[in-house]
């Protein structure tokens, strides 16, 4: 076949084919446009999840006739003023989004210059342009595209139901709505209202955090930590929650590179990174991180959606946002999220979350009392409930009672009592404290041992009788290349045969330890380590390894000394609100919780 010109109403639909996926996307690239015309206020409206009609209104500078005549046209745009590929710093740039809409739908766009006392209409009925005509509207700009698709049939196949797609339309509008607090939103279906925002006035850090709670909850906002940062150009801002509240995905993770809405590996691993001490492998926190960035430094052009970008220096960009985190997460010492006491609450009383408690934001129309998810808050339930035989046989250890209320500088109180050998109740100023006592010291030993590693290492002991720890071949393979770092922790093993190894020292900070457990404990470690770790990650996981079998087991029974001293030392330390695990270390309840559970409020 000899070489030919693709007709100009075919180019647009095969862009359409990247940049308009579904309505959402459409939505995605007429608000931007939007938010690039200085617009503080923007309406959307959808029918039939957007496949019928999508309309999109704003306030910004509006269009004269000419620009009307040019803005349809494709790569015609006003945002590369000089051509300059490399700095960018408006969100849409490539002038395909409104030509590619045209050629799969009828497209109409209506326009007002801000001081003109005229308004213009442009129409595009499947690639086919139309002449501009005088038309009547306030100044700004309405885009309203209807049947979408209709010219392509083929795509509409691959669309979900309409419900579906009008929740992505939300999740899109709410992720721009972050980026931009400033602005007003809505989205709604002609006779409902899903999204409403009102445009925030004052501080930036104050009006997001507002963005915030309205979009992801209040006990996102109430258990958020505030993150600013600053490193060779980059400025990284925005919020980041408590290790405790978290979920079994990373949904709840939003983005922004220069007010883009970006999803990244490398931006996501970053926070993997910054939260690996706290969380399980198969939990991820919330937060919304906003990282500004020289435009010359990142490129915005290597995803037709833009979804994706690239920086020239990646690792500046990673280590930024995990010495950022780390820094927030060691400031917030012992604290552990609110949402904790709420399921606490919500066990206790079996109905459902307390009045006024905020649904945390899902994306899409379906939302959840979210009381550390549904799995999790089962699994807090089983976990908090009384052993068996409660009733039968004494429980409690009671302890002297104090003579007058905790001070408030003891925020974990004064030791009244252990429960099953396993949780200590304290008292406080103004309520109780509940304390896993297995969970805390775990977190304690983990935080020592990897300060003695940073220091001067840690600090190991022979032992009198070494032990032979019979392994698989493979198992003592993967220890004894391991050996010179586990050394560096204390642990000091030897092969001893192809089908063993033999432990002579190990970890001061450990005590009395099942030397044979913790072994094997490592070697399975070993196993599912993903070779791309640094060693400092790698140490990390052994760390929380030996920390758990160094810990005080669930079942020891505690004098009021040591439970004292288990509650002073996680006030001075750090990240004590959670063990490794990203479990809560401790409940608190207030004295007014209390009161509810037993109808005095």
């Amino acid at each position: 076949m000899a070489i030919r010109r693709l007709p100009d109403i075919l180019v647009n639909q095969i862009a359409a084919g990247e940049v308009v996926e579904r309505p959402a996307s459409a939505v995605k690239e007429l608000v931007e446009n939007a938010l690039d015309a200085g617009a503080t206020r923007i309406d959307v409206i959808l029918r039939d999840g957007g496949q019928s009609l999508i309309s999109v209104s704003d306030d910004g500078i509006g269009m004269t006739p000419d620009e009307l005549e040019l803005a349809v046209e494709r790569h015609a745009t006003s945002k590369l003023p000089d051509d300059d590929l490399v700095r960018i710093s408006s969100l849409g740039f490539r002038g395909e989004a409104l030509p590619s809409i045209g050629a799969v739908s009828r497209l109409s766009i209506t326009s007002r210059k801000r001081d003109s006392d005229s308004a213009w209409k442009i129409s595009i009925e499947g690639g086919r342009k139309l002449p501009v005509e005088p038309a009547a509207h306030p100044p700004g700009t309405r885009v309203e595209v209807r049947d979408l698709f209709y010219a392509t049939p083929a795509r509409l196949k691959f669309l979900k139901t309409p419900r579906a797609e009008y929740s992505q339309a939300i999740d899109t509008i709410n992720r721009l709505a972050m980026a931009h607090p400033h602005v007003g939103f809505t989205l709604g279906d002609g006779a409902r209202t899903s999204v409403k925002l009102a445009a925030g006035q004052g501080e930036l850090f104050d009006i997001r955090l507002r963005r915030l709670a309205a979009i992801m909850g209040d006990s996102f906002s109430e258990n958020a930590l505030r993150i600013d940062a600053m490193r060779e150009g980059l400025h990284l801002t925005g919020y980041a929650g408590l290790p405790t509240l978290n979920r079994g995905n990373a949904q709840m993770q939003f983005l922004f590179v220069n007010g883009r809405p970006v999803k990244d590996r490398l931006l996501l691993g970053a926070v993997r990174g910054a939260y690996q001490d706290f969380l399980s492998h198969d939990r991820h926190p919330l937060l919304a991180l906003f990282l500004d960035i020289p435009p010359e430094a990142v490129d915005v052009n290597v995803h037709p959606a833009k979804a994706e970008v690239r920086f020239r220096e990646s690792g500046l960009v990673r280590g930024l946002i995990v010495s950022a985190l780390k820094h927030a997460l060691a400031e917030a010492g012992h604290r552990a999220s609110t949402t904790v006491s709420v399921a606490a609450l919500g066990a206790f009383r079996n109905d459902g979350p307390p009045a006024g408690f905020r649904p945390q934001y899902r994306p899409g129309p379906a939302y959840a009392y979210p009381a550390q998810g549904g799995a999790l808050a089962e699994a807090l339930h089983d976990y908090h409930a009384p052993l068996p035989g409660l009733e039968a046989q004494p429980a409690a250890r009671p302890m002297p009672t104090p003579e007058a209320l905790p001070p408030a500088n003891l925020p974990l109180g004064v030791p009244t009592a252990q429960l099953h050998g396993t949780y200590i109740v304290a008292q406080t100023a103004d309520g109780i404290v509940i304390v896993d006592q297995h969970a805390a010291h775990e977190r304690l030993v983990y935080e020592r041992m990897k300060e003695a590693l940073a220091r001067d290492g840690v600090k190991r002991q022979a032992l009198l009788l070494p032990e032979v720890v019979e392994l698989e071949e493979a198992a003592v393979e993967r220890l004894t290349a391991r050996a010179e770092d586990l050394a560096r922790l204390g642990l000091v093993i030897e092969a001893f045969g192809p089908g063993a190894v033999v432990v002579r020292e190990v970890p001061v900070l450990l005590g009395q330890t099942d030397a044979a457990g913790l072994v094997r404990d490592l070697a399975d470690d070993l196993a599912e380590w993903d070779q791309a770790l640094t060693l400092e990650d790698r140490l990390a996981h052994v760390c929380g390894t030996m920390a758990c079998h160094g810990s005080v087991r669930a079942g020891r029974r505690l004098n009021a000394e040591e439970m004292s001293a288990l509650l002073r030392q996680m006030e001075a330390t750090p990240h004590s609100g959670q063990c490794n695990h990203g479990r809560p270390t401790y409940v608190e309840l207030k004295l007014a919780d209390i009161e509810r559970l037993f109808g005095r409020r």
